[in-house]
């Protein structure tokens, strides 16, 4: 598990928006902005979306095709910058989607219910950037 250092994890509570690049099926980027907390205790960052989202298919296709998905995020700020890597997963248990919606109410602002809403598990084996 990777643990931040004080800086980096200041950093990536801080309210910013960030970039999250999966996988097409045919191997380019797909690169959104998200939303995301990061849950210190597992080393890994959280980002809610619909299933019905690309990023939520990529992640989906790849591992129900038995391979390991790998995604990055990256949240900048002038000539600051983090990027996270790692496995990436999708959950759609109504215990972890309330706790990421509960972590992203703290960190944003409050969501609405949505039936459609999933939380993908970034599960960070790389870190790089600036921030140290």
């Amino acid at each position: 598990m990777i643990a931040l250092s004080a800086d980096q994890l200041d950093f990536v509570t801080q309210r910013r928006l960030a970039t999250l690049t999966t996988l097409r099926a045919d191997g380019s980027p797909h690169v959104v902005p998200v939303a995301f907390t990061w849950d210190a205790g597992a080393g890994r960052a959280r980002i809610t979306t619909r299933v019905t989202s690309v990023k939520a298919s990529n992640v989906e296709r790849a591992v129900t095709a038995g391979a390991s998905a790998r995604a990055a995020l990256c949240q900048f700020d002038g000539q600051r910058w983090l990027t996270l890597e790692g496995g990436i997963t999708l959950s759609r248990d109504t215990a972890d989607v309330a706790e990421a919606v509960d972590a992203y109410s703290v960190r944003y602002r409050r969501l609405e219910f949505q039936a459609e809403r999933i939380v993908l598990h970034l599960v960070v084996d790389r870190v790089m950037g600036t921030v140290r």
